[in-house]
């Protein structure tokens, strides 16, 4: 019997327009050709996000600071870039995988972490706040794999999903940089920098994404029940 040949359902990828590029899938197809493979490319994604984590949090010990937001920033694209990679080329190369699916989901949650408990502790931070935000990104995601093991489809919703997420960290990078924690805190008339009021944002979108992706399986998984047959008592199905 011959062995099973993986497919990965694109229903169950997340919906990228740059997945569509021209560049993005030369990219994948030189890095294929090489034998470069997929998980590594997930774990050097990992990598990027326990650096950009470890540059925000240097901001508020180091003599100039833009130097390690800007350094963070850079790391924090280098992330999504591994994650926008890491399938296209186990694809591109026929070595998809159910393996692969847990290179694809496990370094997340570490780069997530990584970020946000690094960005608790940066210049402007508040450290509660980053392990909060840590602990509500892994929340969001949960989520949207316990839906999936109940029968509902990968639901990659916002308004605060992954992506969602590392625009405004990158934004804050870009911004503290040139605009200092103590000028952030002049301008707003509180004692908070860039880094609290983007984590505070951050907090409030995960609740609200969770919630969002709560609902919209529970709709999915009862409609679904909705329509099946119920059976008799005598074991049978009725018409």
């Amino acid at each position: 019997m011959a062995p099973e040949v993986y497919q990965p359902s694109e229903a169950d990828r997340r919906p990228l327009a740059s997945r569509s590029w021209k560049m993005s899938g030369w990219a994948a197809h030189q890095l294929a050709i090489r034998n470069v493979s997929a998980n590594s490319i997930s774990v050097a994604g990992m990598v990027c996000g326990v650096l950009a984590g470890y540059c925000f949090a240097a901001t508020d010990q180091v003599s100039i600071p833009a130097v390690a937001w800007i350094a963070g920033g850079v790391l924090v694209q280098a992330r999504l870039l591994a994650n926008l990679l890491d399938g296209m080329v186990a694809i591109e190369s026929g070595k998809a995988s159910r393996v692969g699916e847990l290179f694809n989901e496990v370094p997340d949650r570490v780069s997530d972490a990584a970020i946000f408990i690094g960005l608790g502790h940066a210049a402007g931070g508040l450290p509660w706040l980053g392990d909060l935000a840590a602990v509500l990104a892994l929340f969001v995601a949960y989520v949207r794999a316990a839906a999936r093991i109940a029968g509902a489809p990968q639901d990659y919703a916002g308004p605060m999903a992954k992506q969602h997420r590392m625009f405004l960290v990158t934004v804050l990078a870009l911004l503290s940089a040139f605009v200092p924690a103590d000028q952030a805190e002049h301008w707003l008339g509180i004692r908070v920098g860039w880094a609290s009021l983007v984590l505070g944002l951050i907090v409030v979108g995960c609740v609200l994404t969770a919630i969002r992706r709560l609902l919209r399986a529970g709709h999915f998984l009862t409609a679904g029940e909705a329509t099946k047959p119920s059976p008799t008592i005598d074991g049978g199905i009725q018409a």
